[in-house]
């Protein structure tokens, strides 16, 4: 009769074990939250290589690692959905600590998970070279395009441009050029200097024929004026071309 008393003593205990591991991986959220509060570019790379190499894990072996959570390679629409919430919320931090918020923005649409950039931030007026500031933000994109749960899915690279007429140049004659040879210049840098397989993206050009704001005052001229990264979904990479 005592020993079943014990054992039934322990049973009820379990319950503690379960609290005291919530209560940690509450404490582990509240943590990421005041990282990403402060977040700057540095830590945005510091977090990601945690990510990827595996180190985000707490004692006892409760694991962090978001690559080992995004992993799974029947990746479902449910859980791309999640991932790209998640991204999302990352690189809208990402954009307010370093000031740029109102130059970047994040969204999910239909066609898949959108970053859009207006033009300053990546180029000077009328030119398409890209601005050596903006580097380091390419550098922080293409980290993000690297990874595992992201490494397989198709990339687009969309340039816009505004109604009014470029300075005419042999080099880019009209918006059409200009749209096309920035969204080119971004895929060239991903691909080149930061190893994104050229299988997966493409770039487009598509001058002012795709607005997302009236053409009609100088506001919404600049919000036209822009480059859209976008990581697909699966039922828009059925119709790319492989």
């Amino acid at each position: 009769m005592r020993k079943r008393r014990k054992t039934e003593q322990g049973s009820s205990d379990n319950w503690l074990t379960t609290y005291g591991d919530m209560m940690t991986l509450l404490l582990c959220f509240f943590v990421l939250l005041f990282t990403f509060s402060e977040i700057d570019a540095q830590k945005f790379r510091s977090i990601m290589s945690s990510f990827q190499d595996g180190s985000g894990v707490l004692e006892g072996g409760t694991g962090l690692d978001l690559e080992e959570n995004l992993n799974s390679s029947d990746v479902s629409d449910e859980k791309l959905e999640e991932d790209m919430e998640l991204l999302k919320n990352l690189l809208e931090e990402y954009a307010e600590s370093t000031g740029l918020d109102t130059e970047i923005s994040v969204s999910i649409e239909e066609r898949g998970l959108i970053i859009r950039f207006m033009d300053r931030v990546l180029f000077d007026p009328g030119k398409a070279d890209l601005k050596p500031e903006s580097i380091e933000i390419l550098n922080s994109i293409a980290e993000i395009l690297n990874m595992d749960a992201f490494k397989e899915r198709l990339i687009k690279v969309e340039g816009h441009a505004d109604t009014t007429p470029v300075t005419y140049s042999e080099k880019i004659p009209t918006n059409w050029e200009l749209s096309a040879f920035r969204a080119t210049n971004v895929l060239r840098y991903l691909v080149e200097e930061e190893s994104v397989n050229g299988k997966r993206i493409s770039s487009s050009g598509y001058s002012y024929y795709r607005p997302i704001a009236p053409n009609d005052t100088k506001e919404n001229k600049a919000k036209n004026r822009r480059v859209d990264i976008v990581i697909l979904r699966s039922s828009y990479e059925e119709i790319e071309p492989q």
